[in-house]
């Protein structure tokens, strides 16, 4: 059985496990002193560690090993994506993060209906720090929010690549399966892009891609986005 999964902000020789953590270690999973797990802290390692004492409010484990994950992706790539209605924003961050992105940007923009607040982006954290231990990785993606288009456009800048999937494209302005270095993947919301945001994008470095003949709803469109994405830069076979 693998050994349960949990982030830590810092690893020591002692590691104290609180909060959310330590409620789900104790109350969900019933760890006991003796019990094996795993620690991250988010650097690309793997902890090894061992329950040593269980407390009302905490819990400790001993540091026993370390490794060096090869989970995450040798090459970075991130979603923007238009804030999306009821859950459905969760939805793709937790696909993302088990795609390998790095980050993902939730942004508004002309045609969003969705609204983001503080308490909503920290749902969208636990969200993806769930998603890395499920699917095994070590590192939970940053999710942040962008208030308007252009600061997403702003956020996206040092990215090597850049793609805008367009709803209105007839033909790839861009290859998929030639990215090169890192890459920024934009996806609308439900109500999709003006010309307008298009443009921006364009003067920006974005280029237009088409995902085929289909308009596809926005989060369909994220996750196979990120896939072709994956797939291109080796991290799907």
């Amino acid at each position: 059985m693998t050994p349960k999964r949990f982030f830590v902000e810092k690893i020591a020789e002692e590691c104290v496990l609180t909060g959310d953590e330590f409620r789900h270690a104790k109350n969900v999973l019933r760890l006991a002193e003796g019990d094996e797990a795993t620690l991250l802290d988010g650097s690309g390692k793997e902890y090894d560690a061992v329950v040593t004492r269980v407390s009302r409010s905490e819990l400790t484990l001993h540091v026993v090993g370390e490794r060096v994950s090869d989970k995450e992706p040798k090459r970075e790539y991130c979603l923007f994506i238009g804030a999306l209605k009821g859950d459905k924003t969760e939805w793709v961050v937790q696909k993302a993060t088990e795609l390998g992105v790095s980050r993902v940007v939730v942004f508004s923009s002309r045609y969003c209906a969705a609204y983001m607040n503080e308490n909503k982006l920290e749902r969208l954290r636990r969200v993806a720090r769930e998603a890395a231990k499920q699917c095994l990785r070590t590192v939970a993606p940053a999710v942040g929010y962008a208030p308007d288009f252009s600061a997403a456009l702003a956020c996206a800048q040092a990215y090597d690549t850049k793609l805008f999937a367009c709803e209105f494209l007839n033909e790839n302005e861009a290859s998929m399966s030639a990215i090169e270095g890192s890459c920024a993947v934009m996806v609308g919301s439900e109500g999709g892009f003006t010309e307008a945001e298009f443009e921006e994008a364009k003067r920006a470095g974005f280029r237009g891609i088409t995902l085929g003949k289909r308009i596809l709803r926005a989060e369909t469109a994220a996750i196979a986005s990120l896939a072709l994405v994956a797939h291109s830069m080796g991290e799907l076979g």
